[in-house]
C-alpha cells in the first residue's frame, strides 16, 4: 500500500527501530545534561564555600579589622592612590593570588571600596548590594559585577574587640566594613569542560550499546514476525481461524521445535483428542503412524491410511517453509471411513457383476437348447429340461452346498467370491453347519466384514503349501429382539500364522497376506496396506460384535480359523 504522499511507508520494524533510537537519543542527552547540571551546581556550591573561607579568613585578620575601623573613623574616604598603597590592598591582593579568586575586596561600613583588584575603582561604591554583610550577616552570592559573573561570598568586617569573623563573641559587635570574596564562572565552567568528558564518554557508550541493542532487537522482531507487517500478521490470523476451524479436514502443526502449535476442532474430532497444543509431538498420544511421517527420512506428501477409533483416515505431512527458513510440518488428516464402506460395497457388486457375466454364456447356451426341443417338436423334453433348471436355480456358482444359504443377498455375495476364488484356484464351500434363517439388514457391514474374511482366506490359502487349496464359510444367524446376530466362521488351507505368532498381530495396521506366507504380517513403516481385518475388527465392534482369531493353524495346512460376530444385521424372513 502507498501513504497519501505516493511514497512507500516505513516498515513496522524500521519504524520501531527509529522509535527506539529516538528514545535511547532523548534517555542519552537528557541523563547527559542532567548530570553536567548537577557538576555545574556542585562545582559552584564549592566555589561558593571556597570564597565563605576565604572571606572569613580575611575578615578575621586583625590588621584588617583595625584598618578597617581607622578608615571608618575617618571623615571621608582617602584617595584611592592612598588606598593603592594601603595595607588593605595588600592583604587582599596577596589572599587573591595565593588562592586564584577573581576577587577580594574591601569595603568600609558604607559599601565604600577600601580594597580592589582594579586601582581605579577604589573608592568607589561596589556594583553588588553590601547590604546583608553589612547588617552582620554571612552570605553567598552568584551574580554579575565589574570583574565578570562569580561565584562568591560576602562576610562582615567586625570592629577590634567587638565580635569575630566567624560572626560570634561577647559584647556588642560592630560592623565597620565587608569582606567581598569570588571565583570566576568560568574556571568553573573550565573545571566542568574537564569533568565532563567522562560524561560524554559515558553518554556515547550508553548510546552504542541503546543502537546495537535497537538493531538486535530489529532483527530478533523480523525473525519472529518471519518479516510480515502488523497487518499482515492480523490478516494471516484472521485467515487462520477461518480456514483451520472452517475445513472438516484436520490440521496439525507442529514447530520447528517439535512442538504442537496448531491442533484444530477436526484433527480432535478425528482422533478423540482434546486441543493438544503445546505438547511435544513425539508425547502427544496420537498414532505412531503419524509420527514417522515427520521422521528426517520420511518421504514428503506420502499419503497413509490408518484407523483412529472408529474412523479409517488417510494423513499426509509436507514440510513448511518460509523463505528457507524451517517453520516445522504439517500433517493433513481426511476421513475416508464411508468411503472405504463404500469401497467394499462396490467391490461387492462388482464380483457380483463379474459373476453374472460368466454365467453369460451358460444362459445362452441354456436357451438354446430349450429352442432346439420346441424346434424339433420336443415339448416334453424342454418342459423336463425347464424343470430341472428351476429345481438347480437359474445361476450356478462354483460355491459347494450353496442351497444351505437362504438369504438371497448372501447367495448372491458368497457365490461372486466363489467365482473369485475359482479363477484363482481355490475352492470355496459352505459348512455343513450353514444355518441362516433370516435374511440381511445390514448388508454394507456385512459385506465389509465377510468380504474381507474370505479374501484373507483366499490369500492365505493361494499362498499355501496345502496340495488342495479350499475355503470353508459357515454362518448362523440368531434372532433376538431389537435384531438378529449373524455368527461367522472362516477357515482356509492356509499354513495359518507364524508358530509363536501373536493373534492379535493379525488386526493391526499394515498387516497383509497379499506378500507372504499365510498370515504372516507383512507390516510397512507408515502403514498404507493390510487395512482389512483392522477395519473389519473395528466395524464389528462399532456394532457390538467382535472378530477374532479361533485357530492360528499348522504349516500344510489347516490354517487359521477367524470368527465374526455381527449383531443387529439379520431379521427374521416374511413369508
Amino acid at each position: 500500500m502507498m501513504s497519501p504522499a505516493g511514497r512507500l511507508p516505513l516498515r513496522f520494524s524500521t519504524q520501531t527501530l527509529l522509535l527506539q533510537l529516538g528514545v535511547v537519543l532523548l534517555v542519552v542527552l537528557l541523563s547527559g545534561a542532567v548530570h553536567a547540571w548537577l557538576t555545574f551546581e556542585r562545582l559552584g556550591r564549592e566555589a561558593e564555600n571556597q570564597a565563605l573561607t576565604l572571606a572569613r579568613t580575611v575578615a578575621s585578620d586583625p590588621s584588617v579589622r583595625a584598618n578597617v575601623q581607622a578608615i571608618s573613623r575617618q571623615a571621608g574616604t582617602p584617595p584611592p592612590a592612598v588606598l593603592k598603597a594601603g595595607p588593605l590592598m595588600a592583604v587582599a591582593e596577596g589572599a587573591r593570588t595565593r588562592t586564584g579568586a577573581l576577587f577580594v575586596v574591601i569595603t568600609d561600613e558604607t559599601g565604600l571600596r577600601l580594597a580592589h583588584p582594579d586601582a581605579d575603582r577604589l573608592g568607589e561604591r561596589v556594583s553588588t548590594d553590601p547590604s546583608e554583610a553589612l547588617a552582620g550577616r554571612e552570605v553567598t552570592t552568584r551574580n554579575t559585577g565589574t570583574l565578570g559573573p562569580s561565584a562568591g561570598a560576602k562576610v562582615p568586617v567586625f570592629a577590634p574587640g567587638t565580635g569575630s569573623g566567624g560572626g560570634s563573641g561577647s559584647g556588642s559587635r560592630t560592623v565597620v566594613g565587608e569582606v567581598s570574596v569570588g571565583y570566576s564562572t568560568e574556571s568553573i565552567g573550565q573545571s566542568l569542560a574537564r569533568d565532563i568528558v567522562p560524561i560524554v564518554l559515558t553518554a556515547a557508550g550508553s548510546l552504542a550499546a541503546g543502537v546495537l541493542a535497537s538493531f538486535l532487537l530489529r532483527r530478533r522482531l523480523q525473525r519472529l514476525t518471519l518479516g510480515l507487517e502488523p497487518e499482515e500478521i492480523g490478516a494471516l490470523v484472521h485467515d487462520q481461524v477461518a480456514v483451520l476451524e472452517g475445513v472438516d479436514e484436520g490440521v496439525i502443526g507442529i514447530s520447528a521445535d517439535g512442538r504442537i502449535s496448531v491442533f484444530n476442532a477436526g484433527a480432535q474430532r478425528l482422533l478423540g483428542q482434546t486441543d493438544l497444543s503445546g505438547l511435544l509431538w513425539q508425547d502427544a498420544p496420537v498414532p505412531a503412524q503419524l509420527k514417522a511421517l515427520t521422521l528426517p527420512d520420511a518421504r514428503e506428501g506420502e499419503a497413509v491410511e490408518l484407523v483412529a477409533g472408529e474412523q479409517v483416515l488417510v494423513a499426509s505431512a509436507r514440510k513448511a517453509l518460509h523463505r528457507r527458513e524451517d517453520l516445522g510440518w504439517v500433517v493433513m488428516l481426511r476421513d475416508r471411513t464411508e468411503l472405504q464402506h463404500l469401497t467394499r460395497q462396490l467391490d461387492a457388486v462388482g464380483t457380483m457383476s463379474t459373476a453374472l457375466r460368466a454365467q453369460r454364456h451358460e444362459f445362452a447356451n441354456q436357451l438354446h437348447t430349450i429352442a432346439g426341443f420346441m424346434s424339433i417338436g420336443q415339448h416334453q423334453q424342454a418342459r423336463n429340461y425347464l424343470e430341472r433348471l428351476a429345481a438347480t436355480g437359474p445361476l450356478k456358482f462354483p460355491v459347494d452346498q450353496a442351497e444351505l444359504l437362504q438369504d438371497p443377498y448372501l447367495q448372491a455375495f458368497i457365490g461372486a467370491k466363489g467365482v473369485e476364488a475359482d479363477e484363482r484356484g481355490v475352492s470355496l464351500r459352505i459348512g455343513p453347519e450353514t444355518l441362516v434363517r433370516g435374511q440381511v439388514t445390514e448388508p454394507q457391514d456385512v459385506t465389509t466384514v465377510l468380504g474381507n474374511l474370505i479374501d484373507n482366506a483366499v490369500n492365505a490359502a493361494v499362498a499355501g503349501t496345502a496340495a488342495e487349496r479350499w475355503v470353508e464359510l459357515e454362518l448362523l444367524d440368531e434372532e433376538a429382539d431389537g435384531g438378529g446376530t449373524l455368527h461367522v466362521v472362516v477357515a482356509d488351507s492356509g499354513d495359518g500364522l507364524p508358530d509363536g505368532g501373536d493373534p492379535e498381530a493379525v488386526f493391526a495396521e499394515g498387516f497383509t497376506t497379499a506378500a507372504g506366507a499365510g498370515l504372516q504380517a507383512q507390516v510397512r513403516p507408515g502403514g498404507g496396506q493390510g487395512l482389512g481385518l483392522a477395519l473389519a475388527r473395528q466395524l464389528a465392534r462399532r456394532r457390538g460384535g467382535d472378530v477374532t482369531v479361533l485357530e492360528t493353524g499348522n504349516t500344510g495346512g489347516p490354517g487359521a480359523v477367524f470368527m465374526a460376530t455381527l449383531p443387529g444385521t439379520t431379521t427374521a424372513r416374511k413369508d
